[in-house]
């Protein structure tokens, strides 16, 4: 019996040992994690704000593209949750380069009241940049709106139409 207390003892003291890793102490890393998560989503009008989607069964390669996507209706299980568009472009171009995203709409643009309309395109537009650009956090990109008719919009950031 004693012979396996002793055999217990000498395995506790193995385990409460370690492997033999020095203790390192505080390691630091760099800022937390902030901003935008990546992979492009589309931003939807609701009754509570904008939400993000994620596009997950598209290949997105430019802005052009996202700007498509985002012209159509939401999928049928996010218009069952209350997500609409409100983006009515006729014609439009979109070019980004670094953190500055520029979309030239043909004729007037209208804002919605609501203003979600202009923030599902400035928020939609960030975080394709971001993705097409590795290097551009979506929450530093700028969008400028340039409509043939009227006056130019912004330069907007997502976190003006974000709420809550």
């Amino acid at each position: 019996m004693r012979g396996r207390s002793v055999g217990a003892v000498v395995a506790l003291g193995i385990v409460l040992t370690g492997c033999g890793v020095p203790s390192t102490g505080v390691i630091g890393a760099g800022e937390p994690a902030s901003g935008l998560t990546r992979g492009i989503r589309l931003y939807y009008a609701s009754a509570d704000g904008l939400r993000g989607v994620p596009v997950l069964d598209k290949k997105v390669d430019d802005l052009n593209g996202v700007l498509k996507l985002l012209g159509q209706d939401p999928p049928p299980l996010e218009q069952r949750g209350g997500l609409t568009s409100l983006v009515r472009l006729g014609g439009y171009s979109a070019s980004g380069t670094g953190t500055r995203v520029t979309v030239r709409v043909d004729g007037p643009y209208s804002e919605t009241e609501s203003d979600q309309g202009t923030g599902q395109l400035v928020c939609t537009l960030a975080r394709a940049q971001s993705v097409l650009d590795p290097k551009v956090r979506a929450d530093d990109v700028e969008v400028t709106l340039r409509p043939s008719e009227g006056a130019v919009l912004g330069p907007y950031r997502c976190a003006e139409f974000l709420t809550g």
